[in-house]
């Protein structure tokens, strides 16, 4: 990416003068013409700098991108030519990270690099299994058609996300409003009744006495319980991204009831389908068990991966290497073991893959169905609970009077 300074006439015959950023010279005519303007003259100032840390590419605009340019380069449009054509095509604000990315990958391939030699230099944006495929697919020549999978995996792999966190919404929003109604009840509400009460003089009932002296509790010291949250909070976030406390989240997350089964299914899906794509595409197959293992997003699955290289590395079989590890289901076993033994590893594993997701669509579906009518009854209660119990006094109004006299 560089920086011009230009000269141009707009349609009515005005002088303007400014700053176009291009990735070349005819890239930066071309935006300014775009604009409407007659360039007169133009310089290359400075290379603009990017700050790697700061650029963020949407998993949305990573798709759209993989998918536009396997499109252009199999109908057979240049390489520099189709990510020249994306650069202009991305929008300036709101796709501003992409079009810098692009930007750059295309000055690397024109300044003599291969494709995937420019993506590698921006592992934050695109990880080892994307750079992996491009490398076998230039070596293969096939870079269209790997280009093309990989844009079906990414979407693939966004659907699956989507839906994850489409069945999550739900409960969350659900679980947030109960916390917020039950503040404001023990907050403002339940104040106003503790001090109705107290002109009663008398004993009042446990859950309703519970309720004033929390009431006061969390008036009274609500700094300290919001900061004790708060580090509790960072406190976990730290440790969980820890290594040790990684593995630990890592295997309790599988064992957790319900959730525990789910989340295995998520990832057997991501491994099935990543092993699949990188098989198909060329990769050798240790390096295939390395990247999978990376991108697992599991450190259990991650660890079996190992152990699965070293054996397949020895020259076991990789249905005898999976059968040590008790992550991987029996059905998967199998269906490799068929794949290996057809030639068909990659299409068994895909097969997986579909049939897993479709798993993990049904649980998702059965567990909103199970937790919207379990949300709403502990809501209910809860609030429900706040309300008899302030009430109760009121309920007994005889005994507490006649107590009083």
């Amino acid at each position: 990416m560089h920086t011009f300074a230009y000269q141009a006439r707009d349609n009515s015959g005005k002088m303007i003068s400014g700053i176009q950023e291009g990735m070349n010279e005819e890239n930066a005519i071309n935006a300014l013409m775009g604009r409407g303007l007659m360039v007169l003259s133009i310089q290359q100032k400075a290379a603009s700098k990017i700050t790697r840390g700061k650029i963020s590419v949407s998993s949305a605009d990573l798709v759209i991108f993989t998918r536009q340019l396997a499109t252009m380069v199999d109908a057979g449009l240049p390489l520099v030519g189709a990510l020249t054509a994306l650069f202009e095509q991305a929008d300036p604000k709101r796709q501003a990270g992409l079009r810098r990315i692009i930007g750059e990958v295309s000055a690397s391939v024109q300044d003599g690099s291969t494709f995937n030699e420019s993506i590698a230099k921006h592992p934050q944006i695109f990880n080892r299994l994307y750079i992996s495929m491009v490398r076998a697919g230039e070596s293969g020549g096939m870079l269209a058609e790997v280009l093309d999978r990989l844009a079906g995996f990414l979407e693939a792999s966004e659907r699956l996300r989507k839906k994850v966190k489409s069945a999550m919404t739900y409960p969350v929003i659900v679980i947030c409003i109960a916390l917020a109604i039950t503040t404001f009840l023990i907050v403002k509400v339940v104040p106003v009744f503790g001090s109705i009460f107290a002109d009663f003089g008398a004993k009042l009932p446990a859950p309703t006495q519970f309720l004033i002296d929390l009431s006061d509790f969390i008036r009274s010291y609500w700094y300290i319980i919001v900061g004790v949250i708060v580090g509790v909070f960072y406190a976990i976030r730290a440790w969980v991204k820890s290594k040790s406390g990684a593995e630990t989240w890592d295997r309790w997350k599988l064992k957790l009831p319900v959730f525990g089964p789910l989340t295995h299914k998520i990832c057997m899906t991501r491994f099935a389908r990543t092993f699949a794509q990188l098989l198909r595409s060329g990769v050798p197959i240790l390096e295939v068990l390395q990247i999978v293992g990376d991108t697992s997003g599991n450190s259990v699955i991650t660890n079996a991966l190992r152990g699965v290289s070293s054996d397949v590395e020895k020259g076991e079989h990789l249905t005898a290497a999976l059968s040590r590890q008790v992550i991987f289901p029996p059905m998967m076993l199998r269906m490799v073991s068929a794949g290996e033994s057809t030639g068909k590893i990659d299409t068994m594993l895909e097969k997986m893959a579909d049939f897993w997701d479709e798993e993990v669509e049904a649980t998702l579906a059965a567990l909103t169905s199970l937790l919207e009518p379990l949300l709403i009854v502990v809501l209910g209660i809860i609030v429900g609970g706040i309300v008899i119990a302030m009430f109760l006094p009121i309920f007994k109004l005889n005994d507490v009077v006649s107590a009083n006299k």
